[in-house]
């Protein structure tokens, strides 16, 4: 509880922070996914499809009614009732189960244990879709910030152009110095376009994931305090993992399910009642010389039946004992399964933790890195002003300091994504850890407790209205993305003006 509450608390206290008014946080990100992702609706969707095992298995504890209804007519006309004459019959059959060897409190219990997976399978869903948004977000921003850099880069190369070209006129410089800043300044319009086209397809991303088009995105919050330790992480995967409880359900409904199958060698007792009526329809007067009083030949017939059937399986050509090893393989692929579920959590969970303690290296290391470019870029400039180093060699400065710098937003990148897909492989990215605020939280029980009891053949879910959102429509214009005109003389890539 006390780690759910730091989650809630950086992301709700967190999503503010340097942002503007108008800016849309990741807490919006994920509340517009958790109400309108398709495939979260659908994962629910299937949970309510899971929810009426529940009830098909209990129909078979219920009584049976079936009614038959028929009208014959004799080929050989309606005089000669010895072959039938014509004649209406009705019949009601009544069957209520007392005894079916535990079949059906097997396969009751079976579809509760699959509910139950369901539920943990739905959870996974959330958590993963939370990380994707996450994913997403990210980035965006960090595309965006790199689309920043190599634009600040050209503008940069830009302006060292021009002052080559006016020193090459005084003849401080030759052309061998301009010619390198024109090939300069080529490479990183060509690097912001590449960058322009990667903020694009993340955008894109985003609104495939998200729902709607990234606009003004804020920082994101800063991420709970999170393990120190890989085995710590490991151990609080291993007790919240809804991976791990739902292959635990999984094994479960497979043992009800080799009972089941067990119990089709036992004897079935079943109470059985019912009417039954049969009308002649005037055919039966029409035999010759035999009145219409004579016993057994009434028109109509009627006659009432009630009892106890029971079905005993003495021999099933093998059908019983194959069900039985067939659910027990199947019993066994869940137990496989299971431990296979157990390795990859802890293996995406230790994965996770690497590349987390990586990314914050990675930052610590980038920052330096920055650092000391800038202050080595700082010093190669004076230098050249006083004719101790080249063109290119501020040229290579000025890149150096672009790599570090694109370094370090994307480590931060990574930083993020890691430290939140941890949290998932943990079992705490789900909408009850984020504190969303945007309505009520979908209630997988609701549904299950509507439906668990339903006895009517005619009950049905109302009409489905989808709630996932469209996302065609014209893509926004992208003022970080501007396509680079050659007849520009200066080539200077610059955003439009609004």
């Amino acid at each position: 509880m006390r780690v759910r509450g730091k989650i809630i608390a950086a992301l709700l206290g967190g999503a503010a922070l340097g942002a503007p008014v108008a800016a849309t946080t990741l807490q919006d990100a994920f509340v517009q996914t958790y109400n309108s992702s398709p495939a979260l609706n659908a994962a629910r969707a299937q949970l309510r499809g899971t929810d009426e095992g529940v009830s098909i298995a209990k129909a078979a504890s219920r009584p049976q009614v079936n009614g038959t209804f028929g009208l014959s007519q004799s080929t050989n006309g309606i005089d000669n009732f010895s072959n039938g004459a014509r004649s209406l019959t009705a019949q009601l059959n009544l069957s209520y189960p007392l005894f079916q060897g535990g079949r059906v409190k097997n396969a009751i219990n079976a579809a509760t244990s699959r509910v139950s997976a369901g539920r943990a399978d739905l959870r996974t869903t959330e958590g993963n879709i939370f990380v994707q948004v996450v994913s997403a977000y990210m980035d965006v921003i960090r595309d965006a910030s790199i689309v920043d850099l190599n634009r600040k880069n050209v503008d940069v190369l830009n302006t060292n152009l021009k002052a080559s070209r006016d020193r090459f006129q005084v003849g401080d410089l030759t052309r061998t110095d301009v010619a390198q800043s024109e090939a300069r300044l080529s490479l990183a319009r060509s690097q912001l376009i590449a960058a322009q086209g990667n903020l694009t397809a993340s955008r894109e991303n985003y609104r495939r994931v998200v729902g709607s088009w990234p606009e003004n995105l804020a920082p994101p919050p800063a991420l709970p305090k999170l393990p120190d330790d890989p085995d710590r992480a490991v151990t609080t995967a291993l007790d919240n993992s809804p991976a791990i409880q739902a292959a635990a359900a999984d094994t479960k409904a497979a043992g009800y399910d080799v009972s089941a199958a067990r119990s089709q060698r036992l004897p079935t007792v079943s109470a059985i009642a019912g009417p039954n009526y049969n009308n002649y329809l005037g055919t039966a007067n029409r035999l010759g010389g035999v009145s219409k009083d004579t016993p057994g030949l009434r028109e109509v017939h009627t006659a009432n039946t009630f009892g106890l059937q029971m079905t005993l399986p003495l021999y099933q050509g093998g059908l019983a004992g194959a069900r039985v090893r067939q659910a027990q393989a199947a019993q066994n692929v869940a137990v496989e399964s299971g431990i296979d579920t157990e390795r990859q959590v802890i293996a995406t969970t230790r994965a996770a933790f690497a590349s987390y303690e990586a990314a914050m290296a990675g930052i610590t290391a980038n920052q330096e890195a920055v650092k000391a470019n800038e202050l080595a870029l700082e010093g190669v400039r004076a230098e050249n002003r006083v004719g101790t180093r080249t063109v290119l060699d501020v040229l290579n400065a000025e890149q150096e300091l672009l790599n570090s710098q694109v370094q370090l937003v994307s480590a931060q990148h990574d930083e993020y994504v890691a430290g939140f897909a941890l949290l998932n492989a943990m079992g705490m990215a789900e909408a009850r850890n984020l504190g969303l605020d945007g309505g009520s939280l979908y209630d997988p029980t609701t549904n299950y407790k509507r439906v668990k009891g339903w006895i009517g053949d005619w009950s049905e879910q109302p009409g489905y209205t989808a709630k996932g959102t469209h996302t065609t429509g014209p893509t926004p214009t992208d003022p970080d993305v501007v396509p680079y005109n050659p007849d520009r003389g200066d080539g200077a890539v610059t955003p439009p003006q609004q």
